[in-house]
């Protein structure tokens, strides 16, 4: 697949990593450079170093999966049983539309094979489950700086998070390998004709 250029979310991510590692340096040099001691200034740099860390790590580790052979046909990635009724209790088609993509571009049906789209949802969806690890390991920084339960919170609420995305792989990809296999069976049949 081509390099494609950096999408709206993409550009606001890289935006608040900077920002928030700024904040987070600044605040800690105030902090433990006992320059301004002052314990909302310490929470204000755990704050912004632990939405770096989130965001940072998201990225680092996309970019590492892309070294795998992800493939949609991989046993972890076929459908489940269970999960149509899952997904129509939660509603997924009224909302998965509304959610951001990092690239959206990589989706595209003008650029991309069915089969590559198919690949590329796989990817996202691994990217995600790893995501969901990188969350958990923010529970360590409690060893840290104490306050487990803030640590757990934020694990929540970004495990919460990449959860949606798992759910809207896991719910569009069977629709892009149906229609997938129907072009192939149709291909097989033009062909011995």
């Amino acid at each position: 697949m081509s390099k494609t250029k950096k999408s709206g979310p993409a550009i606001f991510m890289y935006c608040v990593i900077g920002i928030t590692l700024v904040v987070a340096i600044v605040c800690f040099a105030l902090y433990y450079g006992n320059i301004y001691k002052n314990g909302m200034i310490l929470w204000i740099g755990i704050s912004a170093f632990t939405i770096m860390y989130h965001l940072w790590m998201r990225i680092i580790m996309g970019n590492v999966t892309k070294l795998f052979k992800i493939n949609y046909k991989q046993w972890f990635f076929k459908e489940r049983s269970f999960e149509k009724s899952l997904y129509k209790l939660l509603r997924v088609k009224k909302w998965k539309g509304k959610v951001l993509t990092y690239n959206p571009e990589l989706f595209s049906l003008k650029d991309y094979s069915l089969e590559e789209i198919a690949n590329t949802m796989t990817k996202a969806e691994t990217d995600h489950w790893i995501n969901e690890v990188i969350s958990l390991s923010t529970l360590l920084f409690g060893i840290l700086w104490g306050e487990f339960w803030v640590f757990l919170v934020t694990a929540i609420a970004a495990m919460s998070f990449d959860a949606q995305f798992i759910v809207i792989q896991r719910y569009n990809r069977p629709r892009i390998v149906k229609t997938l296999e129907r072009e192939r069976k149709n291909e097989i049949k033009s062909f011995s004709r």
